[in-house]
């Protein structure tokens, strides 16, 4: 196991008189403060060289950091150490007997996943383990069941996106955290179609860009084409020709471009034996473009679909299969929709682009993308609350490391708890 010292948390009973020092005296700079919902801590960050000192204030009376500052009053109160993989570096303490106070890591400050090491086992110095959020996406095929139906997560390689346009009017200062951009603005992606398998067949929801994209506009999405759908297809043991449908949650390139593939001159089916499922009214609106729009519809897409005579059209909210049910949002385009999943009493929701990753839970975290933003967000706001309540497991397309998760609250935070 390879661990670098990654900073120094102080416990500080006032964070005026705390940032008095370090920043004014000191003049050091201090990051925005981040609430951690998990721990009830206000964290603010204050970078030294490669580390960094984290004032720690808490939120709550009766949280550990409060107890802790009730006992021994303000000081030093853990030494964190990144490692690569904290799984893998809990296995390798556990194995060698040593006392954890986590088991499994929990969600920490910046996106980072942590676990804490019992002072017992380190004398008498708590000792936190971090792995930082990635920034490269977890392309990996995931296999669970929703009650009677088996779900596979696929993927069709990383992508990148203009980190503003990804997170509309939040402020660069905020949304940068949870997704670094690179030197272009970009933000790294994931395009992650999902395949349901029941004793009716197999049904594939979205299916990424497709191979057809010109080497420019692969280059300005950031496309990886080493990870494609075919590969995740292998991987996952799925012959393409044994997909019965492929249903659309909207038709935007990097959720249905895989729908069709060049075949020498021509541009066929990608899946020969499926009917591919389309709302007749996104059809209509990808057909019929404007301005706004036009950039992310690519008819070589959809239209051959047409000319092969494989779609089926609906008109409305319906159950598409047993167990596979959609419902419009509208919002991100007008036609907008994400798909239930739900078999033996339990749901999971593919949500496609009214939720793109785990960084867009707030209600205001909404795409400059989406054509209809408030839309967006009447829909999302009573969807989120729904989802809390009745505990659905949410699939997320586009996060390049949360490919499935359960989302919480906690002291008016939410948060995901993630299961893949």
């Amino acid at each position: 196991m390879k661990a670098i010292l990654d900073h120094i948390g102080i416990a500080v009973r006032d964070i005026e008189q705390a940032l008095a020092f370090y920043r004014d005296a000191l003049g050091l700079e201090v990051e925005a403060p981040e609430e951690v919902v998990t721990q009830r801590v206000r964290a603010h960050f204050v970078p030294v060289g490669t580390s960094a000192l984290e004032l720690l204030e808490a939120t709550a009376p009766d949280s550990p950091m409060a107890k802790f500052l009730e006992k021994r009053g303000p000081g030093i109160h853990h030494v964190t150490l990144r490692v690569e993989d904290i799984r893998a570096a809990l296995a390798q303490l556990k194995s060698r007997g040593v006392r954890l106070v986590d088991e499994e890591p929990r969600p920490g400050a910046e996106g980072a996943l942590v676990a804490f090491i019992h002072p017992a086992a380190a004398h008498g110095v708590l000792v936190e383990l971090t792995q930082k959020h990635s920034t490269g996406p977890d392309l990996r095929v995931h296999r669970f069941s929703v009650g009677d139906l088996q779900l596979t997560i696929l993927y069709d390689g990383p992508f990148k996106l203009d980190g503003g346009s990804m997170f509309g009017i939040v402020p660069r200062a905020l949304w940068e955290k949870q997704a670094p951009p690179d030197d272009r603005n970009r933000i790294q992606l994931a395009m992650r179609p999902m395949l349901v398998e029941a004793e009716w067949g197999r049904l594939l929801i979205d299916c990424g860009a497709g191979d057809k994209l010109t080497p420019k506009l692969q280059d300005i999405y950031g496309l990886d084409r080493s990870r494609s759908l075919e590969v995740a297809l292998q991987e996952a043991g799925i012959a393409s020709d044994s997909i019965d449908t492929v249903l659309a949650t909207h038709l935007h390139f990097d959720h249905f471009g895989g729908a069709t593939a060049r075949a020498g001159e021509s541009v066929v089916p990608r899946f020969p034996k499926a009917r591919y499922v389309i709302r007749a009214a996104e059809w209509e609106d990808a057909t019929h473009t404007h301005e706004r729009n036009r950039g992310s519809y690519v008819l070589d897409d959809f239209v051959p679909l047409q000319h092969a005579g494989v779609i089926d059209f609906f008109g409305r909210d319906q159950t598409i299969r047993p167990g596979i049910r959609v419902m419009r949002t509208g919002g991100h385009t007008g036609q907008h929709q994400i798909v239930f999943i739900e078999s033996a009493g339990k749901t999971a929701v593919f949500v496609a682009d009214l939720i793109p990753t785990a960084a867009h839970l707030p209600d205001a975290w909404i795409m400059g993308y989406d054509l209809f933003p408030m839309e967006t967000l009447a829909f999302k706001k009573r969807f989120i609350r729904e989802a809390i309540e009745r505990e659905y497991l949410i699939l997320f397309e586009h996060d390049p490391c949360v490919a499935a998760g359960y989302i919480r609250e906690k002291d008016g935070k939410r948060f995901v708890d993630p299961l893949a």
